[in-house]
């Protein structure tokens, strides 16, 4: 069976840009819209981003780079 590297490319990069914008938006308009955010959900969204760059650069990475040159 052989591996879509393209389309795991590529869902994993949209998956680590919807984390990152996630926390992004969330940090940016949560405290218009609620009020101070409590501790807890400022770590979240900031984990949310972090989490979204590495995903979206290992996926690359990976998939796109590594995993196909070893095929």
């Amino acid at each position: 069976m052989r591996l879509d590297y393209a389309t795991y490319t590529k869902r994993g990069f949209l998956l680590g840009v919807a984390l990152f914008l996630l926390g992004a938006i969330g940090t940016a308009v949560g405290p218009s819209l609620i009020g101070q955010l409590p501790g807890w959900e400022q770590t979240a969204l900031f984990d949310s981003m972090v989490i979204g760059i590495a995903t979206g650069f290992f996926s690359v990475f990976g998939f796109g780079i590594f995993l196909p040159l070893t095929d």
